[in-house]
């Protein structure tokens, strides 16, 4: 197999020793890059990089700081372009280099286009001065840093400059960034703030450019501009992803736990996973992925547990409506009294449009109040809009990973979760080598009671402006966040109240509320903020729970019932279109009674090779699935019609579905699926005392769906795509074809793309979906996993490490993770690097 070299010729001698490795079976020769300092034995940090098949690294070191040196020179010989750009951004430095909007020279967009360089700028800025990580880091652990975990960050600091100042800016081997001048070294502080963001990223990461553009009623400021409500404004959530499974001793064939893990996360960016094993013996060792630019693994394994995480429903953050004071509007009213917003100067440097090389100063002044910063949106004369973050100062959540990967049982891993309460937005699926399973929203959630909202979430201006928020009363003490005795902090909800479930057959989520983590025991009784129950189900959540059940019983073709670690991933990845199992034989019915169809723009367009395509289809979307983009396009264009035809969302016959950033939320109050079942689109609509096979069925005398079909035969035939477009044709990463299907259409590995079908029969390339997928079963002897990072190790093109492990996902294979010392070094091409600072 091809390998990626791990040393560099830099300023720094390199000595190129040979060596024999320890072998299991053949004779492996490792390359070792030794860095020679003047006296190794006295080195503040000394790492080993070891990197197995498609370019994986497994870091061993004596300390901490030594283990962090290891992972940030490690990933920084992979992705240091993509986190050299991230830190331009969270240092509010982006107008600097690339101009106040983005630039075609840009190579990583600030906050996924939720914002333009200018307005990023102002928010980081006013992030890094505020002075909120300064006090947190002043903290003692739990509530900031544990000293192994600053120990942790310091080494990863050190590692990546290492490897930029040994390579060099210009020598880079990735061209996006090669020579630039924003590429610089990066600080601890770096680091921090990029923690926070991700523990931010549901909640105040939604309201950025709403925080940054906040002015006064009848104030101004030179550019500014007050935004208008939407998704990236009024903290409409995004659509979540990601899948997992906790086996128990009971679901398994050898009674041993297993684990699945499928998050669902973008493919480009920082906010990528980064697959690594880190060891510290008899201290750590853990193998799984972490976020890019953070120093712990934050989805994995030890040797007796394995964890993972899916998007919880639960609300991050409340919003308080603020009574002004008359004639001030920059003061409100608590209990009475007056009490002056909080101002904070911010400048920027930014590009001179005339004089690149040059730039000028915008100062701007951000608003805060007791409750937490002040937005744009509804500050009128009379009222403002504050945001209360319950991750505003969450540091915590790398101290809890850092913890559960010394765990070897679930005790211990809960232990972590307990102590730390610093998960900000996600569910904990977990197992250990006894076959227990564990469930448990400990995400940090505000300490809001249903019976607080029905005292303090009443005003008709805040439900008017943001619809899908718990909007509290700011003008009363009273409807402030609770306190929980078990809290390591006030104002969030402690381990007593968290919806939990731990049972020895299994738990699973697909991103919807806790309600059916296991059908057989649904979960009820917690505070309404978590998510509700006895409402529509996602279909990939419902497709989810049944291919779990059909294994059980044997039920699904994989041979007897119980799951093994072959059965786990061939379930996993199965490329099932769950919608198509619901209502194709109702579409078919249709088409073959009516092949002539009427379009929305009245045309008559005969749909009778669509229905015989369609009819001959298997219902999964493999790369040779004929049939699975048609119906991916019939069904996107049924989403966005109304009960009789009339169109939601604006969309010509010949556009295709609208892009994501179009489409409906799939985290709201209502789920998708009882939506749909309200709009009469389904035959058959929900039930909540059979919430998993219902809706189901298309409404055959429902116009839209007759729209929905001839106006998606219509797109095809005038732009000449033939209906068997199979995603082989049509979908691609990096020139890498791509199965799968959406979670519109209820795929359970599924992916999506930034905008819809072209002319060309082509989608933009893939850009969210699974990511890193982990099979897992712990024995007494050891974890058996195997796993597959879908877009691959490092984003630098020009790395054979770029599309290595997409190659195989393409296919359908998985890698065997090598985890013991045996493993690691009997692999073929072993490469080893041999740090000392």
């Amino acid at each position: 197999m091809s390998t990626e070299s791990s040393g560099r010729s830099g300023r720094r001698t390199l000595a190129l020793i040979l060596v024999p490795a320890m072998v299991v079976a053949v004779a492996v020769v490792a390359v070792v890059r030794a860095h020679v300092t003047s006296n190794p034995s006295n080195s503040r940090y000394s790492a080993q990089i070891r990197r197995t098949e498609y370019g994986i690294p497994h870091v061993t070191a004596k300390d901490y700081g030594s283990l962090g040196y290891g992972y940030g020179y490690a990933f920084a010989q992979d992705n240091l372009c993509v986190m050299a750009s991230w830190v331009v951004t969270l240092r509010g430095e982006r107008s600097r280099y690339f101009g106040p909007r983005a630039a075609s020279d840009d190579p990583i967009q600030p906050d996924d286009g939720q914002a333009d360089n200018l307005t990023s700028d102002i928010y980081y800025k006013g992030l890094r001065e505020s002075g909120v990580l300064r006090r947190t880091l002043a903290r003692p652990a739990p509530l900031g840093p544990t000293g192994e975990l600053r120990r942790l960050v310091d080494g990863y600091v050190a590692g990546y400059n290492r490897y930029l100042h040994d390579t060099g800016v210009g020598r880079l081997p990735d061209p996006t960034c090669r020579g630039k001048a924003w590429v610089r070294p990066i600080t601890a502080m770096d680091i921090w703030t990029n923690i926070l963001d991700i523990d931010r990223m549901d909640a105040t990461g939604q309201f950025k450019g709403a925080i940054a553009t906040a002015v006064p009623a009848g104030g101004s400021a030179s550019g500014a501009r007050r935004t208008a409500p939407s998704a990236a404004s009024t903290g409409s959530p995004t659509a979540p992803g990601s899948n997992g499974w906790a086996l128990g001793r009971k679901a398994t064939r050898d009674g041993h736990g297993m684990l699945l893990a499928d998050p669902h996360l973008p493919w480009n960016g920082i906010r990528r996973l980064y697959q690594v094993q880190l060891t510290i013996p008899r201290v750590l060792d853990v193998s799984g992925a972490g976020m890019y630019g953070t120093p712990v693994v934050e989805i994995g394994h030890t040797s007796g547990v394995a964890w993972t995480h899916t998007t919880s429903n639960a609300r991050r953050f409340t919003l308080y409506q603020l009574t002004l004071v008359p004639g001030k509007p920059t003061s409100y009213l608590v209990d009475g009294r007056a009490e002056p917003m909080g101002r904070q100067k911010v400048k920027i440097a930014v590009q001179d449009p005339g004089d690149r090389t040059s730039t000028v100063d915008v100062t701007r002044t951000l608003y805060t109040s007791r409750y937490g910063p002040v937005l744009a949106t509804g500050w009128t004369a009379k009222s403002a809009f504050a945001l209360a973050d319950a991750n505003a100062t969450n540091l915590r959540s790398m101290n809890e990973w850092l913890a559960m990967g010394t765990a070897q049982n679930l005790t211990q891993l809960r232990t972590a979760q307990n102590t730390y309460q610093g998960v900000p937005s996600y569910y904990t699926l977990a197992t250990d080598v006894g076959g227990t399973t564990y469930f448990a929203d400990a995400s940090v959630v505000p300490n809001v009671t249903d019976a607080q909202a029905g005292r303090c979430v009443s005003t008709a201006e805040g439900k008017a402006r943001y619809p899908d928020t718990y909007v509290l009363d700011g003008s009363t003490s009273a409807c402030g966040w609770g306190r929980d005795l078990d809290a390591v902090e006030p104002g969030i909800f402690g381990p007593g109240r968290y919806p939990t479930l731990i049972r020895t057959d299994y738990v699973a989520n697909s991103n919807d509320s806790a309600w059916l983590t296991n059908p057989s025991a649904p979960l009820t009784g917690y505070p309404r903020i978590y998510g509700d129950t006895r409402t529509g189900r996602r279909l990939r959540a419902r497709l989810s729970l049944e291919l779990i059940a059909q294994r059980l019983a044997g039920t699904d073709g994989l041979g007897p019932p119980g799951f093994t670690l072959r059965t786990l991933q061939a379930a996993a990845i199965g490329k099932r279109d769950y919608s198509s199992e619901l209502a194709r034989s109702d579409l078919l019915a249709m088409c073959r009674a009516e092949p002539v169809m009427t379009a929305t723009d009245g045309s008559r367009i005969n749909v009778r090779q669509a229905c015989d395509t369609l009819s001959s289809w298997d219902g999964r979307a493999d790369l040779d699935g004929r049939g699975a983009i048609l119906w991916r396009e019939f069904l996107g264009r049924l989403e966005n019609k109304g009960p009789a035809g009339s169109t939601v969302v604006s969309s010509s016959p010949a556009s295709g579905p609208p892009p994501k950033s179009k489409r409906r939320s799939v985290k709201e109050t209502k789920t998708k699926d009882a939506e749909e079942a309200a709009d009469g689109r389904w035959r058959l609509p929900f039930d909540p005392a059979h919430p998993l096979t219902t809706p189901r069925g298309l409404d055959r005398k429902n116009p839209a769906v007759h729209h929905a079909l001839a106006d998606t035969v219509q797109f095809f035939q005038n732009n000449h795509i033939p209906p068997t477009l199979t995603p082989a044709d049509a979908q691609h990463y990096a020139s890498v074809p791509i199965p799968g299907c959406t979670d519109e259409e209820g795929c359970f590995d599924r992916v999506d793309f930034s905008g819809p079908l072209g002319g060309n029969g082509r989608y933009p390339d893939v850009d969210e979906g699974s990511s890193f997928m982990m099979a897992t079963e712990l024995t007494p002897g050891g974890p058996h996993t195997r796993v597959i990072l879908t877009y691959s190790e490092s984003s630098n093109p020009s790395s054979p490490h770029h599309t290595d492990q997409t190659t195989l996902f393409s296919r359908g294979q998985w890698v065997t993770e090598r985890f013991t010392e045996a493993e690691i070094n009997a692999a073929p091409h072993l490469d080893t690097t041999v740090l000392h600072n």
